[in-house]
């Protein structure tokens, strides 16, 4: 391990431990790629539900209830969490989980509407819960000032993972539709390539990443406690004021990048006209410049500020929104889908080490519930708004990405005012400021 990589861990973390979580990054981000994102989306609206009107709307339906699940458990699986220092505990359950049901999807056909819903709610609750539990240990093993970088290197490794997966499964469906196959039968063994991948790359994280926290003896956690104490966490917002507007900033930007993520396939099919091969290839090179756009961001928001870094950002994604809503050839599609990518990666690294940095110590698996509250808030609001519109206008998926821009333009918006060093002091000073 280098020596500016070691010199971002936090005192007694060993560069092992550093590889273990990334490889968290690299096993769960195939299920986002693959099932979310390239195939399963687009298979469903197509297949399983026969391109109806009402198909692009079931689907960001489905996500938006599975999201909503994790929202309602968040609370009590981060205070647990905490209160029991069990976060590897309970990712391990969800890792199961989720490679257990993404691995059921293959059972998904023609007209199997209802069982393919059921099967995307309750292996997505798994995900993303399992999403939350790893990003509390970030502060756990980074320094306060290297969380870009560190936040950066899981990012770049995760969509490395992705890029795995989904060469893996281009290069399978690649040979199922020279063999002359259809979407029926090669779309279900993506799925278990995709679940193989999550259990063997996620083995290091349980085998090397150790567990800080220690228990808190004498507390005991109920749902009423879990939900009062994040009562009073959001009562007490005030003395983390740019903490609070930073999570309703990353509730609006995160909007428009959630209905990235859940409808691009959908998007380049329905209004590029796309075939699966393309899509899959289209999302894999994609995946090579969000792992760069992860990296090179992580860098440049511990250099040029959090707060500055992330406003370059969401410029860059109000232009490629806009891009992609004016392109009608493919060559202008390819370059706003890249763009896509270096702001995707960038992005979601950048939010997720900034709620690092404005964490208390101690509490980091409660304050990531705010942050994975938020996204998941996000991930209800984006899609769901773009299903409405393209089922109102008929499947107008052009005004659907149109409308989806203006997230990022309400973002933009609410970063002003937000003020990392302050937001940093409060949480080493239990909201106090500087003292």
């Amino acid at each position: 391990m280098t020596e500016p990589v070691a010199s971002g861990l936090a005192a007694g973390v060993r560069p092992r431990e550093l590889w273990s979580w990334a490889m968290y990054d690299f096993a769960n981000s195939g299920y986002t790629t693959v099932v979310i994102t390239a195939v399963f989306s687009a298979y469903f609206v197509a297949e399983v539900a026969g391109n109806a009107p009402w198909a692009t709307f079931a689907w960001t339906a489905a996500l938006a209830v599975s999201y909503a699940l994790i929202m309602l458990t968040a609370p009590l699986l981060g205070a647990w969490a905490d209160a029991h220092a069990a976060k590897k505990r309970l990712l391990a359950a969800t890792t199961f989980g989720c490679v257990a049901f993404t691995a059921a999807l293959a059972l998904i056909g023609q007209g199997d509407v209802a069982l393919a819903i059921a099967l995307i709610i309750v292996s997505n609750f798994f995900f993303g819960s399992g999403e939350n539990l790893i990003a509390a240990f970030l502060p756990e093993i980074a320094r306060g000032e290297a969380l870009g970088r560190v936040s950066g290197w899981g990012w770049g490794l995760g969509y490395l993972g992705g890029l795995a997966a989904l060469g893996l499964c281009l290069a399978y469906v690649s040979h199922a539709q020279g063999a002359g196959e259809p979407a029926t039968a090669f779309v279900p063994v993506t799925m278990l390539i995709t679940a193989l991948i999550f259990a063997l790359a996620s083995l290091p994280t349980f085998l090397f990443l150790r567990e800080r926290a220690q228990p808190q003896t004498g507390t005991s956690v109920s749902i009423c406690a879990a939900f009062a104490g994040l009562a009073e966490t959001l009562r007490t917002a005030h003395r983390y004021r740019d903490l609070r507007r930073f999570l309703i900033c990353l509730t609006f930007y995160q909007a428009g990048i959630q209905t990235v993520i859940a409808l691009a396939a959908i998007y380049a099919q329905q209004a590029m006209g796309f075939t699966t091969r393309d899509t899959i290839l289209l999302i894999l090179v994609v995946n090579v410049t969000a792992a760069i756009g992860a990296l090179l961001f992580g860098y440049l928001q511990d250099r040029a500020g959090h707060v500055r870094a992330i406003g370059i950002i969401l410029v860059c994604w109000v232009v490629t929104v806009l891009l992609a809503w004016r392109a009608t050839d493919a060559a202008v599609f390819w370059l706003a889908a890249n763009g896509v990518g270096l702001c995707l990666g960038s992005s979601q690294s950048a939010g997720r080490a900034l709620v690092g940095y404005f964490s208390p110590p101690g509490r980091q698996a409660e304050f990531f519930g705010l942050w994975g509250l938020a996204v998941k808030c996000s991930s209800i609001l984006g899609p769901l708004s773009y299903g409405v519109v393209s089922w109102l206008t008929g499947g107008d998926h052009r005004l659907a990405i149109l409308l989806t821009g203006a997230y990022f333009v309400a973002g933009l918006l609410l970063l002003s005012g937000i003020d990392a060093e302050r937001g940093r002091n409060a949480a080493l000073h239990d909201g106090r400021g500087t003292i």
